[in-house]
């Protein structure tokens, strides 16, 4: 078995066709087929269904197989990437996932103040909800990640720092009126409003709507879907209300923050697997993101109310 073969399976899993898989390895459709049925005979079990109506699936054995060909292959590159750094032959590469939410209110400055410091550092960024993000950190497709941790806790098979905790608010553009005198309002006053919601996947959607359902209230959605920015957007542009992460705030003077009572918070953690090592580059971009939320912390420069709940070590 050897990790060409593979990386050639998981190549194929992602494209289900040899065709496609062939051009994403960079080789010849006949040198992937011959290879993947080397590493077939040698595990005595198929790994592919060839043929189907829908292309190219995987076997039971397959789908065994897969995620531990995904591991194999991820710590294979970060054995690559450490030795690479310790010899100096490059200065590593840190990828980086995070919320859309922390993309907008913290992230982007943080990867400028980083570029900075490091320039010679590849960084790659990948903007999702933290339930794919955990997913790519598990299978090494990510080294580290900024998610919303659940009521649940986090995967077993992750270390995590909690970083801050914020609280989820109502924004209302600040053009018109705002939608309570007191400054707080309820989700029984906040059902009588227009609500606009992101997409499936993120963790302020379901809270919003699990605040709705706990109330006794149905929403009266004025859109649904959509990212983080145009749901903000969209209330800014007088469509509607929506319970957004207090982050969000900073730098938007188009909008009004209006706080729920009760409260509603979320706690943000820097996640790893834990089963690794942290690269050098990964422990300087630990070190740049803990400063810089300190430095924030220390020149009231957090909007609304967000704790930082890790100092620089």
């Amino acid at each position: 078995m050897t990790l060409t073969q593979l990386a050639y399976l998981v190549a194929l899993a992602d494209a289900r066709s040899f065709t496609r898989a062939a051009d994403v390895a960079g080789v010849a459709q006949p040198t992937l087929s011959r290879q993947l049925r080397v590493l077939e005979d040698e595990l005595g079990a198929p790994l592919v269904q060839r043929g189907g109506r829908e292309g190219v699936t995987l076997t039971p054995a397959g789908e065994v197989v897969l995620p531990l060909a995904r591991r194999m292959l991820a710590d294979a590159e970060r054995a690559r990437t450490g030795v690479a750094e310790l010899i100096g032959l490059r200065s590593g590469r840190v990828r980086v996932g995070a919320t859309p939410s922390l993309c907008i209110g913290v992230l982007a400055d943080v990867l400028r103040v980083f570029h900075d410091r490091y320039p010679d550092v590849r960084l790659e960024l990948v903007e999702s909800g933290s339930q794919p993000l955990v997913r790519s950190l598990v299978r090494g497709e990510l080294d580290v990640a900024l998610v919303i941790v659940p009521s649940t806790g986090v995967d077993p098979a992750l270390h995590t720092t909690p970083l801050l905790r914020e609280r989820l608010s109502v924004a209302s553009p600040s053009s018109e009126r705002a939608p309570s005198s007191r400054g707080s309002m309820t989700v029984h006053e906040l059902a009588r409003r227009p609500l606009v919601v992101p997409r499936l996947g993120y963790d302020v959607r379901e809270a919003t709507l699990r605040a709705y359902a706990d109330a006794g209230e149905t929403p009266r959605f004025a859109v649904e879907g959509g990212e983080m920015d145009a749901v903000l957007r969209l209330v800014e542009a007088g469509t509607g209300v929506a319970v957004v992460p207090d982050l969000v705030f900073a730098g938007r003077p188009r909008l009004r923050r209006t706080v729920l009572t009760p409260p509603l918070y979320q706690t943000v953690a820097l996640a790893r697997r834990a089963d690794l090592v942290p690269t050098h580059a990964m422990s300087a971009f630990r070190d740049t993101l803990l400063s810089f939320l300190a430095a924030l912390s220390a020149g009231d420069g957090l909007p609304g109310d967000v704790q930082v709940l890790r100092r620089p070590d």
